[in-house]
């Protein structure tokens, strides 16, 4: 069910709607170097195919993973001579883009510069981490996003009403219930929902000659949300990042759906613990350290229960990291030290700080002078801590959050 023309194409209108540059790029078959970049089933080979159809250059596909520097460089002395002998051009297309090597994409990058080809990529992930910078430059960047539910439903009816290349030739009567569970479920994945159709489809009996599909084979057809969710790639970083945010930003339902998002898509739930303990202390720190407490007893309930009991009290630290009141200075002042010892020769031990505890440390001046706070009122007494080159400089400026914000010099 790939669309032929850009008329049958389905969704991304901000990049191809009437007038749009890209359909007019392809309708007037002057397209330059593209990389189409989405989710899956957005319609990027889709589209890759219907600019084949359309140009009138040799369009040759190429796999990431098995075409190697020795296929890609006759694909360019072939270009090369088309272009030069009949002045036919060459449109590369490689599906999965982001899998290319180095030496995939050092091959591939002169003939895109001087023209000898036009290339297409095509990835899920984002091409600013997966790309080298060159190939990147000498091509445009088209994002595709989530097709609307309107749009999954369109291209499902499409699929019912094609006799040729669809499911046209079926009598099918569907649901509401099953065409909302499809359209829910899909996640703005078209191709999920066309297989889902197909299957539910070419299983069930024709009764008096119609196939009815009701929520319950709608069900089975499509039994778990499609969550986009690459361990490795981009997304992955996106949902953590915005699990992060979401608890510095006090935010608990937010902070509760991106832990469900993770959860469900089996994220490695110690990697969100790390993540959860790391922020009770850089978000929340002395403006409550209570909630470091309860980060560690969920890390420890976590290695006792296991999933799926542990949600619980995961969960309950995510809430006590949300709701508590936020202090960065655990974090703004390491970082300000260490940005100032990474800048500055280190500074020489105070005399009485020096170690005392050995034989004849007092010979050499070693802990004389040293004062032994207890021994004073309120158990502080003023004295140096610092090195002389030092003394003056302030890494620590407490918060007025919370607890935090009742610390004040002695």
């Amino acid at each position: 069910m790939r669309p032929r023309t850009l008329d049958e194409y389905i969704g991304q209108s901000h990049i191809l709607g009437r007038g749009k540059l890209l359909r007019r790029a392809i309708e007037a078959d002057r397209i330059s170097s593209l990389i189409l970049y989405g989710p899956p089933g957005t319609g990027k080979t889709s589209l890759a195919q219907v600019i084949a159809t359309k140009t009138t250059s040799r369009f040759v596909r190429i796999n990431a993973v098995t075409s190697g520097v020795k296929d890609i460089r006759e694909i360019i002395k072939q270009a090369s001579d088309d272009l030069h002998l009949y002045g036919k051009r060459t449109v590369v297309f490689c599906d999965e883009v982001h899998r290319f090597n180095k030496g995939q994409q050092d091959a591939l990058l002169p003939a895109v510069e001087d023209g000898t080809i036009t290339f297409i990529g095509a990835t899920t992930e984002n091409p600013f981490f997966e790309l080298n910078s060159a190939l990147l430059s000498r091509s445009t960047l088209f994002r595709l996003e989530l097709l609307i539910p309107s749009e999954i439903r369109l291209g499902l009816e499409h699929a019912l009403k094609d006799s040729e290349r669809g499911l046209g030739r079926y009598q099918v009567y569907i649901t509401s219930e099953a065409w909302e569970h499809w359209i829910n479920y899909a996640n703005g994945d078209l191709r999920r929902a066309l297989n889902a159709l197909e299957l539910a489809v070419l299983t069930t009996p024709p009764e008096n000659g119609i196939r009815h599909i009701s929520l319950e084979i709608a069900e089975e057809s499509i039994q778990q949300r499609a969550i986009r969710f690459d361990k490795a790639g981009d997304n992955h970083y996106d949902i953590i990042s915005a699990f992060i945010k979401s608890m510095r930003g006090s935010d608990p339902d937010a902070a509760l759906y991106w832990l469900a998002v993770l959860l469900e898509a089996g994220e490695d739930p110690r990697f969100i613990m790390r993540r959860i303990i790391v922020h009770a202390s850089e978000d929340v720190g002395l403006a409550d350290p209570t909630v470091m407490l309860q980060a560690h007893a969920a890390a420890n309930a976590l290695e006792w229960l296991g999933l799926p009991e542990a949600r619980i009290p995961i969960a309950q630290a995510v809430l006590a990291i949300t709701t508590a009141p936020k202090s960065n200075s655990a974090v703004a002042s390491i970082d300000r030290a260490l940005a100032y010892v990474k800048k500055r020769p280190t500074g020489e031990v105070p005399a009485h700080l020096k170690d005392a505890h050995y034989p004849d440390a007092e010979k050499l001046g070693h802990g004389q002078g040293y004062l032994y706070p207890h021994a004073y009122p309120n158990h502080w007494v003023e004295q140096a801590y610092l090195p002389q080159s030092v003394q003056g400089e302030t890494f620590y400026i407490p918060s007025k959050m919370g607890k935090e914000g009742k610390i004040s010099p002695p």
